[in-house]
């Protein structure tokens, strides 16, 4: 009789022992999952990047080494270039890779570009159409906000600003 009893003794003894582990054990994962949760939802709920538009400038009168938006027609096109002119003059515009494929732009479409304009050319930023589309030209950022540039595509919200 007196093993009956120390073996269930010895059973629930192990039965305790187990209890508060596997309870912080189920604990610690429902945190981990909360977190995940919460990082995966602040993630999709970020905006995208906006960009606020420069008032545009004729073609003649960029500076080097600046910030610039001119407003144009598209004279000619090369793969990821292309030539905007205005009444002032041309300038060469590259679009970097998202215009590889040369179907950014069409030749005669009037538009607004922004960007960096240095050694003679406009590094684009931001492809603004006579319809209001706009297209990012800027490369997805690195991390998981990426994810979501990448996912959204170029398309990008505008903020009229200056």
């Amino acid at each position: 009789m007196s093993n009956a009893s120390e073996n269930e003794t010895g059973s629930s003894t192990v039965a305790e022992k187990r209890t508060p582990y596997l309870t912080s054990l189920f604990g610690a994962g429902l945190v981990a999952l909360g977190l995940v949760a919460g990082a995966g939802a602040a993630l999709l709920a970020a905006p995208p990047s906006d960009i606020v538009l420069i008032q545009p400038a004729t073609i003649s009168s960029l500076a080097p080494y600046s910030e610039v938006s001119v407003k144009g027609k598209v004279a000619e096109v090369f793969g990821n270039k292309f030539i905007i002119e205005d009444n002032t003059g041309r300038a060469l515009v590259e679009t970097g890779p998202r215009g590889d494929d040369g179907k950014l732009v069409v030749v005669g479409e009037t538009l607004t570009v922004q960007g960096h304009f240095d050694d003679g050319f406009i590094r684009g930023d931001l492809l603004m159409h006579a319809n209001g589309e706009a297209d990012s030209l800027k490369p997805p950022r690195p991390g998981p906000r990426g994810l979501l540039d990448r996912l959204r595509g170029p398309n990008v919200g505008i903020v009229p600003g200056a």
